[in-house]
């Protein structure tokens, strides 16, 4: 198998062949083939079947029905229809004569010498003049082909009112909140008349296209893009650094062969044949996963430029449309990526060879050695689709009253966090302790500490660091089973509060050096600082810190700002989030979508924001009196608050409902 290779965008390409399109069919999903690769996927999917009502999109696997259901199969290709954006797109020398469709339909190949702006349909010059006849079209505006020829925006103009899928012909004319589904006037009355929320899109478009940007989904569509071009990277890398190791096993052998020359004639044979069997199998695997990478690269591709195009040359309707349909697509790139391509495996060889070496001439050619390949994987950074939260509904569900020993001390919980088996560590930070709860929130035990903690994250299934109220150090802790103890303790240069795990055995640590500086650093769990960024801030302050899935963006509270910061990693402010609403603001946690999640302890509330720092929704009923540390477990969608009043014992637990 040829090796995929990591091309340049060179035009719009068929995520089957790989090559420029030639006659690019649509699904109704949006993604289009070639003619000939479509009809070879819908031959391969039929097989020996007679019956057939769909197929499966090659990308997406979504259903696909031909117009005419009862033609054979052979035929399906050519009842989808054209793509007349792509089409428009394409080199003058990919270009292939339009057919009439009125003749197509009946199976004759006639080439188009016009095509009806109203009707939307190509002609050839007979049924131009029986069109021109008719009363009812004789005032159609017609077009030559030529005209569409390389001209994006005359295909756009033709292409106005996008008609329904399930209803041919009917323009779409509403839209269904309830089901996030644009329909017709036929839809409304058939499936939607009931749902509460449906809308006229003439009135609303323009609101409608302000919430779902193209720019942006085109912006996202390409981070999907580099993403999978990081995947092949990493792939043409381990092929590389594999053929490496295995001429280093050749040159190992030959070095062990000057002392026992003859016995390990075979073994070198059988290192040298096992080593390129595991090689080739590992280079036809990998390759596989680029071609596959590749194909996803060229489908994300054509969305982009099918979107790119609405986005210019289209009309207001067009731009929500195409986004719209992008947008689902959207969803399932990020759900292939998820599934599929973020992690890469690494194979490492070894030569076990017996010892002692004097007994080897009484050993068996496999108790000599064998060649060993251990598979270890290289993961990349998780991508979260930073799809626009569309509605997020807060809902209190519980309120766990704690009973937890102390000092006789009220407890003050600072921090709070989800462990690995979803339990749940607390920093007592008046009681000096930290304690480890089931999932059903029950006492499973407590660690004494040696200071106040402040913040708690987790590092790994093991272990959890812990930062000390006005104090210049970090404990790392190992929780294993029901019992905590400590490794070692890392010394900073600053006085830390706010902590929060970066990945890679990595952290970032918040807190202040002087009475008008505050700054966080990137360290190892050895104390190693990567680097540090400062910033400006009043008197100092109570400080929290998160971070985004991606690990690309930092989260800081300052109380005495009211304010929320973001800065990127190399220490660059992105914004800042200071509401008159939010007073005292202490507690973060980022959401499964990169939603932000902010406490206000004096203005009582919970503020919810975009990645971007827009304002999504403010909570201002349900949230405990002096509000404090939050966590939210993203798998489950369940938040947790704790407090300052006197009901500090009780921990306020919420679930979040996205709609």
């Amino acid at each position: 198998m040829a090796a995929a290779k990591i091309e340049t965008d060179d035009g719009p390409c068929c995520p089957i062949c790989l090559e420029q399109f030639n006659i690019p069919r649509q699904l109704p999903c949006a993604h289009s083939f070639c003619e000939n690769c479509l009809q070879s996927h819908i031959t391969t999917q039929t097989g020996k079947l007679t019956k057939l009502s769909s197929i499966k999109c090659p990308v997406c696997r979504n259903s696909a029905s031909p117009s005419i259901k009862d033609r054979p199969t052979s035929e399906w290709a050519t009842l989808f229809p054209v793509n007349t954006v792509l089409q428009s797109i394409l080199p003058a020398k990919s270009k292939v004569d339009r057919l009439c469709d009125a003749c197509n339909t009946e199976g004759t190949t006639t080439p188009a010498e016009g095509f009806c702006v109203v009707c939307k349909e190509a002609m050839c010059g007979d049924c131009l003049k029986v069109h021109r006849k008719q009363k009812i079209s004789k005032d159609h505006t017609i077009l030559n082909v030529e005209e569409l020829e390389c001209n994006p925006e005359n295909v756009m103009k033709l292409a106005e009112g996008f008609t329904c899928l399930e209803h041919d012909g009917e323009d779409i004319k509403y839209y269904c909140k309830d089901h996030t589904l644009p329909c017709c006037a036929t839809c409304f009355i058939k499936s939607h008349k009931l749902c509460s929320k449906v809308i006229d899109l003439k009135e609303e478009l323009p609101a409608l296209l302000s919430a779902n940007k193209p720019v942006e989904i085109i912006a996202d569509m390409k981070k999907i893009e580099s993403h999978l071009k990081k995947f092949m990277e990493m792939n043409e890398s381990s092929i590389n650094n594999l053929e490496t190791q295995v001429n280093g096993l050749t040159a190992e052998m030959k070095k062990i062969r000057k002392e026992i020359n003859d016995v390990l004639d075979k073994l070198e044979e059988q290192v040298k044949t096992e080593g390129n069997r595991i090689y080739k199998e590992d280079v036809i695997k990998k390759q596989e996963q680029n071609h596959q990478c590749l194909s996803l690269i060229h489908a994300v591709r054509n969305s982009n430029y099918l979107l790119e195009a609405a986005h210019k040359y289209g009309s207001n309707l067009q731009k929500f449309l195409m986004a719209e349909k992008m947008m689902s697509q959207l969803h399932s790139y990020y759900n292939l990526v998820g599934e599929k391509y973020e992690k890469t495996e690494t194979i490492r060889f070894e030569v076990q060879i017996a010892s002692p070496i004097k007994s080897i001439l009484s050993l068996s050619l496999l108790e000599q050695g064998k060649v060993v390949a251990t598979t270890s994987s290289n993961t990349l950074p998780r991508i979260f689709s930073p799809m626009p939260l569309k509605d997020c509904h807060v809902e209190k569900v519980d309120v766990i009253n704690l009973k937890v020993p102390t000092t006789g001390k009220t407890p003050y919980y600072s921090c709070v966090t989800f462990l690995p088996e979803d339990r749940v560590m607390l920093a007592d930070t008046e009681n000096n302790q930290c304690i480890l709860l089931s999932s059903s929130y029950q006492l499973i035990t407590c660690h004494t500490l040696t200071g106040e903690p402040w913040n708690i994250c987790v590092l790994d299934d093991q272990e959890v660091a812990v930062s000390f109220f006005n104090q210049n150090k970090i404990q790392i802790l190992s929780v294993i089973g029901d019992i905590i103890r400590s490794i070692r303790t890392i010394t900073t240069k600053y006085k830390c509060d706010g902590i929060a795990a970066a990945g890679k055995g990595e952290m970032v640590v918040n807190g202040y050096y002087d009475n008008k500086k505050c700054q966080w650093s990137l360290i190892n769990t050895r104390g190693d600082v990567k680097c540090t960024h400062q910033y400006d801030s009043p008197k100092y302050y109570l400080n929290y810190i998160a971070l985004n899935n991606m690990k690309t963006r930092v989260y800081v509270s300052v109380s005495g700002m009211n304010s929320l910061l973001c800065f990127d990693m190399d220490g660059k402010k992105l914004f800042t989030y200071s509401p008159d609403n939010l007073r005292g603001t202490m507690g973060i946690a980022v959401d499964r979508y990169d939603n932000i999640y902010i406490i206000g302890t004096n203005s009582n509330n919970l503020h919810q924001l975009s990645p971007d720092g827009f304002v999504q929704q403010v909570v201002n009923t349900g949230v405990p009196i002096g509000a404090r540390a939050i966590c939210i477990h993203q798998r489950n969608d369940i938040l947790i608050i704790t407090n300052t009043s006197d009901e500090r014992r009780k921990l306020y637990m919420y679930q979040l409902k996205y709609i």
